[in-house]
This record gives structure tokens, C-alpha cells and sequence, in this order.
């Protein structure tokens, strides 16, 4: 079949609540099965949420007990794979088929189990874990919370008639990145956000431009009203908040470039739509950026998706 239905989740996150948060990521499952949907996508960093705290509390300031305070409470609510954390939401996919597409924040054992990085899960309709990708480069003030990644999550996914990749954030304004998926085949790329319309308006026109295929923004929401009463700090964070910090913006565009789903800001939804594979290859007839309007003998990009680790054991 050509055609897939896919749901964005552009909701609020119980803030630095994983379990919470978590139970809102099976809601919205159980929401977008009965919507029809074979793919659901959640925003960057979505569970248990985007490090708002930073610029708003003095972030930069070196051995501050304040950002300490909240980092550890922010590794403590982190996603650790190893741990199961994920497991309930492996099920969901399973039971209903569904494959997820999921932005968390990962605390990873084989990097030492104390850093933290703003990983995307991509599960598939079985209930497995397919991929990992860590975001290459946390951007400007993520930076003092987020480390680095690498390239080992750099896959693409086959669903039905389409190539599925994702890429975080900023990450899809990064053209290696991008081409590193292109030549994989993608045809369905899922952006990721915290939610920032003025990326997304922008962004997911132009990569779907670039590459001939559908571009899905799935962003984040979080109004002052969201925080949780026990977040850690919360007034110093409120002090210097408006009433939106991040407005969505999740939006679909096709493969010609033209809007799908326009952008929706400043509502809490679960947006569904049907897309058709018969669009790309019609795109794809006269563009084609690692088929045949590509000069391999002139240019190539080399990835290397070993999973970086201080140590590597002989046994």
C-alpha cells in the first residue's frame, strides 16, 4: 500500500515527571490506534522534557548549587533504556502495531550512566527498539546539560512503502546529517522539536524541497501553567517566563514542498494525517539528491556510526 497514517503528539510533557510523562505517551498511542494511525512522533526531548530551566536561572554560572540542584533532579526522571524505562511504551507499539517515534532525555550505561543526551527511539510495530540516535551537537545552552552524541543512530527504517529517518532539532538544519539519511533512501523524514514555530515554518519546507520527500515537524508544547507545583525551583523559572515557552508548531509538508498540515501553534492535539507514497515518486521524476541528480564521482560523505565510548574491552 502507498499510503500511511501518521499522528503527531504535540502535547505538554508532565515536566521532569517520567512516569507521568510517560503515561501521556500511552494516551496519545491509544489515541492515534484509534485514529488509524501506523506512526506516532513525539517532540524533542519529550520525555521527561526540554531544559527550559538554563536561561532562565543563570544556566553559565560556573559550580552553581542552583543548576546542580536541577541537573540532578533532570538525570534522576532520565530515560535509561537498560533499565526497562521504555519497556511499557515497547508494549503499546506491539500491541497496537504502531510505531513510535519518540524524543527523550537518555542516560546511557555504556557512556557511564552520568551524562545525559538528547536521544530519539524509533520503535517499530513489533515493540522493538530499532535505533538510538544521540543528537550529534546539543545546541547553545543545551550544552550545559546535554553531551554530544554520534553517529550510530544515523538509520533509516523501512514502513510500509516508505524509508522512515528522524533527526533532532537543529540537527535538520545540518545538510551532512540530512544527506547521511537521504542516501539510506528516506522518502518520510520526522523532525523533531521542542517546539519553535519559527523553525518549523521554515525548516520543514525547505528539507522536503531539498529532498523530494514528506517532512513531519512534531513538536513540543509547554505553557507556564504546565510546570508541576514540585518542580525544582519554579519560581526563579516562572520569574523569568512568559505564558509560552515553547508554541508547537507541528506541521507536514509534501514532497513538492507544499504544506500538508500547516502549522498549529498554541494547541494541545494529536494532529493525523494520510500520506501517499505515489508523491514522492512523482517528485522524485525530475530530483533526486542521492539517485540520479547525485555526482558520487565528485562528492562523497563518509559516516562513521560506531558508538563512541571512552573504552572498548578485548574479552
Amino acid at each position: 500500500m502507498d499510503t500511511l497514517t501518521i499522528g503527531l503528539a504535540q502535547i505538554a510533557p508532565v515536566w521532569l515527571h517520567r512516569a507521568e510523562t510517560l503515561s501521556k505517551v500511552l494516551e496519545q498511542v491509544r489515541n492515534a490506534a484509534g485514529a488509524g494511525c501506523q506512526l506516532i512522533a513525539f517532540g524533542e526531548a519529550f520525555l521527561p522534557g526540554y531544559p527550559f530551566w538554563i536561561e532562565r536561572t543563570n544556566g553559565a554560572t560556573f559550580n552553581s548549587p542552583i543548576q546542580k540542584e536541577i541537573h540532578a533532579h533532570y538525570m534522576d526522571q532520565a530515560v535509561q533504556i537498560e533499565a526497562g524505562h521504555l519497556d511499557a511504551l515497547c508494549g503499546a507499539a506491539k500491541d497496537f502495531s504502531m510505531t513510535v517515534v519518540l524524543g527523550c532525555i537518555e542516560r546511557p550505561r555504556d557512556r557511564g550512566g552520568h551524562s545525559l543526551y538528547a536521544s530519539l527511539v524509533y520503535i517499530d510495530a513489533n515493540g522493538m527498539i530499532q535505533s538510538v540516535h544521540r543528537k550529534l551537537m546539543p545546541t547553545y545552552e543545551e550544552r550545559l546539560t546535554w553531551s554530544p552524541g554520534d553517529g550510530h543512530g544515523l538509520r533509516v527504517h523501512k514502513l510500509g512503502a516508505f524509508t522512515v529517518g528522524a533527526l533532532n532539532c537543529w540537527e535538520n538544519w545540518m545538510p551532512l546529517a540530512r544527506t547521511a539519511l537521504y542516501g539510506q533512501g528516506e522518502d518520510l523524514h520526522v523532525a523533531l522539536w521542542p517546539g519553535s514555530v519559527h523553525n518549523t515554518q521554515d525548516n520543514t519546507r525547505f528539507v522536503a524541497m531539498e529532498s523530494r520527500s514528506y517532512v513531519a515537524s512534531v513538536s513540543g508544547l509547554m505553557r507556564a501553567g504546565d510546570f508541576p507545583h514540585d518542580t525544582p525551583h519554579l519560581s526563579s523559572i516562572l520569574e523569568n517566563s512568559g505564558d509560552m515557552l515553547a508554541n508547537g508548531g507541528s506541521c507536514i509538508a509534501g514532497p513538492d514542498g507544499n504544506w500538508v498540515v500547516e502549522p498549529v501553534v498554541g494547541e494541545e492535539k494529536l494532529i493525523v494525517a494520510t500520506i501517499d507514497h505515489k508523491r514522492v515518486r512523482e517528485e522524485r521524476q525530475n530530483f533526486d539528491p542521492s539517485g540520479h541528480y547525485s555526482r558520487p564521482d565528485v562528492t562523497q560523505l563518509k559516516i562513521n556510526r560506531r558508538r563512541q565510548s571512552t573504552v572498548f574491552f578485548d574479552d
